[in-house]
């Protein structure tokens, strides 16, 4: 365990062990408000309400989530620059997001159910914009890749939630959202309790350069900004239909089936994830990685794509997710690396989680388009390309850097 004293120490300046596993614990109580939700709860309740209808009911409802996401990131990540109060931000979201997990369980009807949704996304992202700029005061660059790796925690936690909650027996519908609330509380409030990270001054250090002299890292942000999307929009089309997917290749497949399948994927990727992440540390070259991740995304949908039956696609997956996995947990920490100014830290993460949302107002369109004229395997093809195309963004952003 790395004490106060040694961390602070000239030389070898690291933040400490304690903060960064609370903070991983933290990340992924967000990722468990939201995983078991949009991935398995909503969807069954949208099927529950639509039958035939729930594709479309999904693009509706992630699309008024989406939007409401990124603006309340943004301002929410904003404010907490203003205020350097960032542990006052997320006890506050902590608090309303919890809340309104359960109130959404009343939902009744598709205008209640966005409705409520918007304002779950107002307050979820009140807790996660100023949560991610924490890591940025706090978390020296030579650290960067481990966090990243420990971050892999969250959506394998979250996945593992999901899976958890739906075991047959153990809880009805509207009980299943407060067991989740129960869970986001207990991973998120440690940290505030107990983090008590190391300060960095060079971390939080106003950047008032001018913009001609951070040409080149703000050529690097634009290139990470947009192999992340492209990323993501694949990530959010399996995030959201990953369950009618695999019940349209496999009628018997239940929710709490594709919930262990999720959840197991993403828990493999956690030590490949560490393991990537401290070689990127000890090797200095923390673009790389993700290119390679980026690569095997695009390999692993083409496998989906033309999968004969349901162990073909299981299997591409499983790739696939695994890739995903290491590619966005990595690519949040080495974010934090290359934004330029950290008195916007926040503002700017918000900018970038636009990558995280914009996603969802793509993806509804782009399923609509190509599931009912090609099915899914031509939904894959594309997301295939475009996983492709950010793998050369990243092998470009790697030379520029």
């Amino acid at each position: 365990m790395t004490t106060d004293a040694e961390a602070g120490q000239a030389g070898g300046q690291v933040q400490t062990r304690r903060f960064l596993l609370l903070y991983a614990l933290a990340v992924a109580g967000g990722a468990v408000a939201y995983v078991p939700f949009l991935t398995i709860l909503l969807p069954v309740r949208v099927e529950g309400m639509a039958g035939g209808e729930s594709v479309a009911w999904l693009a509706y409802i992630a699309f008024a989530g989406a939007i409401a996401a990124s603006l309340a990131n943004i301002a929410f990540g904003w404010l907490s620059d203003i205020t350097g109060n960032r542990r006052g931000w997320i006890l506050a979201g902590l608090i309303l997001s919890s809340t309104m997990l359960v109130v959404l369980s009343s939902a009744r009807s598709l205008p209640m159910l966005i409705g409520m949704l918007v304002a779950w996304q107002l307050a979820l992202n009140m807790m996660l914009g100023p949560l991610a700029a924490w890591a940025g005061d706090v978390v020296p660059d030579r650290q960067k890749g481990t966090l990243g790796g420990l971050l892999a925690f969250a959506p394998a936690l979250g996945a593992m939630s999901g899976a958890m909650v739906t075991i047959p027996g153990l809880a009805e519908a509207d009980v299943r959202m407060v067991l989740v609330a129960g869970l986001v509380v207990a991973c998120v409030l440690p940290v505030l309790l107990f983090g008590r990270p190391v300060p960095f001054a060079e971390l939080t250090t106003p950047n008032y350069a001018p913009a001609q002299q951070m040409r080149d890292p703000r050529r690097i942000v634009a290139r990470m900004w947009i192999a992340r999307l492209l990323v993501q929009v694949a990530e959010a089309a399996l995030f959201a239909y990953l369950y009618l997917w695999l019940r349209s290749i496999s009628p018997e497949i239940g929710d709490n089936d594709a919930a262990q399948v999720f959840g197991i994927v993403l828990l493999v990727a956690v030590p490949v994830t560490l393991w990537t992440g401290r070689w990127a540390d000890r090797h200095d070259r923390p673009i790389f990685p993700l290119a390679i991740a980026a690569a095997v995304s695009s390999a692993a949908l083409l496998v989906m794509a033309l999968a004969p039956g349901i162990t073909v696609a299981l299997i591409g997956y499983a790739i696939f997710g695994l890739a995903a996995g290491v590619f966005l947990a990595l690519h949040s920490a080495q974010t934090l690396r290359v934004l330029p100014r950290p008195q916007n830290r926040g503002r700017d993460l918000g900018l970038f989680n636009l990558t995280n949302t914009t996603p969802s107002l793509i993806m509804p369109g782009l399923t609509l388009a190509m599931v009912p004229a090609f099915d899914f395997a031509g939904l894959f093809i594309v997301l295939a390309v475009l996983a492709g195309l950010a793998c050369l963004l990243l092998m470009s952003a790697q030379r520029a850097k």
